[in-house]
C-alpha cells in the first residue's frame, strides 16, 4: 500500500428531491484505508457512498476516484448495499449468486468463462463460505447471506470496497467474526464501510467520520465531542475507542 489517493471529493453538495442532503462536503481517503461512517439516519451516509459510485449527480463539486470521474473508475469499485432484496424461495445457488458480480466484465448477456466460475469460488473463499457453493441462497442464515453478497461485491477484484451496513442480518454472536474478516481484507482493498454499530466501528476500522448534512474527519480515528453533537444533534459525553460501550449524556 502506497498511501495514494483513492477518494478525492472537494466541496460536494447533493440535492435530492428538492432537499440538500450533502453539503460542502470534503473528504480525502487513501489507500489501505478503512474508514467507517457513522451518523444519524437521514444524514446522507447512503448518499456518499452513491456520491462516490457515481450514482447521484452533485449540485456543486467534484468527486475523483482512483484521480478519474466515478464513471470511469467504477470497474475497480465493489459494493455491498444496504438491502440485498431477492425471492429466498428462487432456486439459485450461492456461487451463481456471486458470479453475478461479473456482470461488469462480462456484459449482462455474455457467457461466463471458467476464469469466472474460478474468481467466484476464490471470492467465496475470501469470505469462508466456498463449502457452501452449491447450497441455494435462501437456505443460508441471514449472516451467510451477507457474506455470499459480500464475495458479490468481491469478485470484480475491487481496489476499493464500499459496505453499506454489512452487518445487517448477522447475529450479534457472530459480528465480531464478520467484521474481523473486512480487517483481512482490508490488507488487499481500501474499505469504506457505514455503520451504526459505533462500538464495532472504534474497534475495527482505522479511521472515523461523522456525516449529518456535512462530513466532521480528521483523518484519524478520534472524533471530538463537538463533532459527534454536531452530527447528531444531542449532547454526547464520550466515545470509548476500542472498548465495546458508549456514554451518552440524557438527552430528549
Amino acid at each position: 500500500m502506497t498511501g495514494a489517493s483513492v477518494v478525492s471529493i472537494e466541496d460536494l453538495s447533493v440535492n435530492l428531491g428538492g432537499r440538500t442532503v450533502l453539503d460542502d462536503v470534503n473528504l480525502e481517503v487513501k489507500e489501505g484505508d478503512f474508514l467507517g461512517l457513522i451518523g444519524p439516519n437521514g444524514g446522507g451516509k447512503t448518499t456518499l457512498l452513491k456520491a462516490i459510485l457515481g450514482l447521484v449527480r452533485p449540485q456543486r463539486g467534484r468527486v475523483l476516484v482512483f484521480g478519474m470521474k466515478t464513471e470511469a473508475a467504477r470497474k475497480r469499485v465493489g459494493y455491498l448495499p444496504q438491502k440485498s432484496l431477492f425471492d429466498q424461495k428462487f432456486p439459485i445457488s450461492a456461487l451463481e449468486v456471486v458470479m453475478m458480480g461479473r456482470y461488469g466484465k462480462r456484459g449482462l448477456f455474455g457467457r461466463y468463462s471458467p476464469e469466472d466460475r474460478d474468481s467466484a469460488l476464490d471470492a467465496l473463499s475470501a469470505v469462508r463460505m466456498q463449502e457452501h457453493a452449491d447450497r441455494e441462497i435462501g437456505a443460508l442464515s441471514g449472516g451467510q447471506q451477507q457474506r455470499i453478497f459480500v464475495a458479490r461485491a468481491l469478485v470484480s477484484e475491487p481496489d476499493l470496497l464500499l459496505l453499506d451496513e454489512p452487518a445487517n442480518g448477522i447475529d450479534s454472536s457472530r459480528q465480531r467474526v464478520f467484521y474481523e474478516l473486512l480487517s483481512e481484507l482490508n490488507e488487499k482493498m481500501t474499505i469504506i464501510m457505514v455503520s451504526h454499530d459505533i462500538s464495532a466501528v472504534s474497534t475495527y476500522v482505522k479511521k472515523i467520520a461523522c456525516v449529518n448534512k456535512r462530513v466532521y474527519y480528521h483523518n484519524s480515528k478520534e472524533l471530538t465531542a463537538e463533532d459527534i453533537e454536531k452530527a447528531y444533534e444531542c449532547p454526547v459525553e464520550m466515545i470509548a475507542h476500542g472498548v465495546p460501550h458508549r456514554v451518552l449524556r440524557e438527552h430528549g
